[in-house]
């Protein structure tokens, strides 16, 4: 049995109540948004990325929309400082976007990282040090005031640099592993850095707030960060920002929740990646305000080519369930919910065209890149009629009346559950012709004349079966109906003729009809038939010639 006695918590509450933003409903504006790729998600991959590499992917969070890009711990490697300094040097860095760098709060380390940002034209120098309780107890062994001392010297050493470098920076700082430190502790550390560097309007301080490690529940850590919006000094001058990671699977929660209490802010990752399980997954999070009708500010249109970046520099893969990109999030194999996204795209499509509420679909797969055809409806053992006759609409203009489509439905499932397979829209098309259209065993028609008389209509039909060729007259109320009176007058067939329909195949003068028939056996079920002809009369009779084969 696993023992749970061993664990306790690990993180603080605040000293008072701080709910208020269980009182909204939903965030209505789009947060600050920095990437953390290039530096927290780069440091997580077996293989970080090449130089070339991290300049392709800074060009795709520039493409995205990304108008705050961390890239890189100077200090860490020489990559990482030849990085920055290509950046800078080669002038890749847009009017409109502003780099940011990480050190900790060390002497040796801050002077390398402005050595590093020399020159930027806009660079966030991002300091941090650890005050949770067991970094200061295990690791650091120092007393609140010392661990308080080291970021206000690491602040003013910021500052001073600053003063001597050439660039515009901006200062954060992050008290690490905050969610395990006491609040009422966190909040003096920031507020001793703040008056450090006394923001102003025109200079606003960054105080980052990072679920380093991830203990709590989100609603804890909306209160924290309630608590600190509150309670902070210079608040107008700063800007509240969040780091969270994703150890307990709640990185998104965090974030949403923490926007609701007063983040302005948000530093995150493509996918998730990170340290453990990932830092917050900041697609995720923006295609969730998307979703609320918010605009995130950031460009994820073209996911597939996004994902196709992603994976080629990180070398990591994108879950098929990965919300929003991953391969099969909008794939749709039952039967009931085939049936249903098809209704709800034909009445979207009928009743409101501008407004999305289709079942089963959050979002318009459309509005990421993604297709009906290929991503949404997709045919398996456990698809039905809706999915089918979707596709057949949709990729091949075949408008099967109802209860054909739950006989060709019923014909796809037992393909796909023969061969234990996924059936694609070709496959499922041929299908259909094979089962479907033009059968001409054993029953065949080669020759058909009609002549109006006596207000009907009178036929000749001459046809085989089984290599017997006879020729038959009968009459009828219409074309079909004698055809199909000869038919059964020839071969003493009993069934009825029930159902009639046809359209177009396209809109030319030369196009193609196609007709489907269906007739009733003597025990009830329905046998179908489909004809295709630029003739409408030729088509609906090979319609009928097929259900009678199917029969």
């Amino acid at each position: 049995m696993m023992n749970a006695s061993k664990y306790k918590r690990q993180y603080y509450m605040p000293p008072v109540e701080c709910m208020d933003w269980a009182k909204k409903e939903y965030v209505d504006k789009a947060p600050i948004w920095c990437s953390v790729d290039l530096r927290d998600g780069n440091q997580a991959l077996v293989i970080p990325m090449s130089l070339e590499q991290k300049v392709e992917f800074f060009k795709l969070l520039v493409e995205i929309g990304f108008k705050e890009i961390e890239v890189g711990f100077p200090a860490a490697s020489e990559t990482e400082f030849k990085f920055i300094r290509t950046l800078i040097e080669q002038d890749l860095i847009p009017d409109d976007v502003t780099i940011q760098v990480l050190t900790q709060a060390r002497e040796h380390i801050i002077r390398r990282t402005f050595e590093a940002v020399k020159g930027a034209p806009k660079a966030i120098v991002h300091v941090y040090n650890s005050t949770s309780f067991a970094q200061r107890e295990q690791v650091f062994r120092k007393s609140k005031e010392e661990v308080l001392q080291i970021a206000v010297e690491g602040a003013k050493l910021l500052k001073e640099l600053a003063a001597e470098t050439e660039g515009n920076f901006q200062f954060e700082y992050s008290p690490e592993s905050y969610t395990g430190t006491e609040q009422d502790y966190a909040l003096e550390v920031c507020n001793a850095v703040l008056d450090v560097w006394q923001p102003t309007p025109d200079n606003k301080a960054i105080i980052n707030l990072p679920v380093t490690v991830e203990h709590s529940m989100p609603h804890v850590y909306a209160s924290q960060i309630e608590y600190m919006s509150k309670n902070m000094k210079y608040r107008e001058n700063v800007i509240l920002s969040q780091h969270p990671h994703n150890d307990r699977g709640c990185g998104v929660a965090d974030t949403e929740m923490g926007m609701l209490a007063g983040a302005d802010r948000v530093e995150g990752t493509l996918f998730g990646n990170g340290e453990r399980t990932g830092n917050v997954d900041i697609i995720t999070v923006g295609m969730n305000l998307f979703s609320h009708g918010v605009d995130p500010e950031l460009d994820f249109s073209d996911m597939p080519h996004i994902c196709e970046v992603y994976e080629k520099c990180t070398g990591m893969q994108i879950d098929e369930r990965s919300p929003y990109s991953g391969a099969l999030v909008f794939a749709a194999f039952s039967g009931s919910h085939q049936d249903a996204i098809a209704k709800g795209m034909k009445y979207r499509e009928e009743r409101d065209p501008d407004h999305w509420n289709v079942p089963y679909l959050p979002i318009d797969p459309h509005d990421v890149g993604r297709n009906y055809d290929a991503d949404v409806i997709r045919i398996n053992s456990q698809s039905g009629k809706g999915g089918v006759g979707y596709i057949l609409e949709t990729k091949f203009g075949l408008n099967l009346p109802a209860k054909m489509r739950e006989a060709m439905g019923y014909t796809a499932k037992g393909v796909s559950d023969h061969k234990h397979k996924e059936l694609q829209p070709e496959e499922i098309y041929e299908l259909f012709k094979a089962t479907f259209e033009n059968v001409t065993e054993p029953y065949k028609i080669n020759e058909v004349h009609f002549e109006q008389k006596d207000g009907g209509i009178t036929t000749k039909v001459t046809s085989t079966f089984r290599g017997r060729t006879i020729t038959t007259e009968a009459a009828g109320n219409g074309r079909l109906d004698a055809v199909s009176n000869a038919l059964k007058k020839a071969y003493e067939l009993k069934y009825q003729l029930e159902t009639y329909q046809e359209h177009a195949l396209e809109q030319s003068s030369k196009s193609k009809a196609i007709a489907y028939v269906g007739i009733r056996k003597p025990d009830g079920t329905m046998a179908w038939g489909a004809g295709v002809d630029p003739d409408i009369i030729r088509a609906s009779i090979d319609a009928l010639v097929t259900a009678i084969n199917n029969r």
